[in-house]
This record gives structure tokens, sequence and C-alpha cells, in this order.
């Protein structure tokens, strides 16, 4: 997964440095599809080759992330919804697809803003629909900016040191295979012993 975020991201860093970060991260803020998520792991990726500098990767990925979700905000506050479904069709975004996220927001308030910011779709609508919504500005700025540094911190640094110590996690991950290949065969064989008495009539489950 990391090598495919990876390839797909890493033109753009060689061509654009760090304004591929914000730029990615910002326009996906407000409802635009973009690469945000896969540019912070290959960033990252490239921090830890020692080609980009981690403190910057974090932070302008922060500052992006909730500016442009603010952006989306401002946008679903003054904009309404009129102008966001009448637009929204060029870029994927349904009436269904609004109404569905809006139900999350009435039902789960703040928390669904925090939990947004891992999910590709809802990442992109957070903002619009939260402004949509009426949430209070200063209540959306508190759970927007703990999604971004949750979100940033994980894939942007958890990324970061998982790079650092590649070689020793895929030497782990080596000596552990034929362990993790023999609990997985009597896992499944568990599970087929344990569906077959389950479909076998009492009396043959007493032979079994």
């Amino acid at each position: 997964m990391l090598t495919h975020y990876f390839n797909l991201a890493e033109p753009y860093l060689r061509h654009y440095g760090y304004a591929a970060v914000f730029g990615a991260v910002f326009i996906e803020g407000f409802g635009m599809p973009a690469p945000g998520q896969s540019m912070i792991i290959a960033a990252a990726i490239l921090a830890a080759r020692g080609d980009m500098h981690i403190v910057l990767v974090l932070v302008i990925a922060w500052l992006a992330a909730v500016f442009g979700d603010n952006l989306g905000y401002a946008i679903g506050r003054y904009g309404g919804r009129r102008l966001v479904l009448r637009h929204g069709g060029r870029v994927g975004m349904r009436a269904r697809h609004l109404e569905h996220v809006e139900r999350f927001f009435e039902r789960y308030g703040g928390g669904i803003v925090v939990v947004a910011r891992f999910f590709e779709f809802l990442r992109q609508l957070n903002g619009v629909v939260a402004g949509i919504s009426g949430m209070a500005w200063w209540r959306f700025f508190a759970f927007n900016a703990l999604g971004a540094t949750l979100w940033v911190g994980i894939w942007g640094y958890g990324v970061y040191r998982l790079g650092q110590h590649m070689d020793m996690v895929l030497a782990w991950l080596k000596r552990v295979e034929p362990f993790a290949i023999a609990v997985g065969v009597v896992a499944v064989l568990g599970l087929v012993i344990y569906l077959l008495r389950r479909e076998r009539p009492p009396a043959d489950r007493d032979i079994l």
C-alpha cells in the first residue's frame, strides 16, 4: 500500500516539493478530489530517506488540512446547499451523497469531523457539509484541528518512523512469516471444521 501511494505522488514531490503537499491537501479539504493522503505518505517516505524535512512536511500538511477544510466550511455556510449541488456534479458529488453525509453530522456532531478525516469521501466533504449543517465555526475548527493532527500524525510521522526502520521491519516480517502461515492454516482448518459441525445433523456431529 505504501509503495502504491509513493509511486502515485513521488513525481509531483520531486517537481514541486513542499508546494505539492500543501496544494494536494488544501484542494482536497474543500471538496475537490486530490491525492492529499498519498502526498503526505510519499513525502514522509522521502523524509525518511533524507530528501525532505519531516517537520516541514507535518506542519505544511497540517496547515493545508485546516485551511482547506475551513474554506470548505465557508463554501457550505455562505454558498449554501444550492451552490454545492449545482456544481458538485462536475466532481462526482450528488445530492444523495450530500444527504448521506449530512445525516452523519446530525447524529454524531463534532465527532464525525474528527473521524471523517480518515475516510476518502468524507474527508473531501467534511468542511462543506459542516457549514451547510450550521455547525458553529469555533466547534468545527476545534474538532477539525484535532482530526488534522491525528491524520497528519499517523500518515506523516507514523510512515516516517516506519520508513526509518523499514529494513528492520522487513527482517522481522521474514522471521515471523512461517509462524504466521502456520497460524493462518490452523485458523482456516478450525473454521472449516466448525462450519461442518454446524451444518451436520446432531447424530452426525457425535460421529465427528
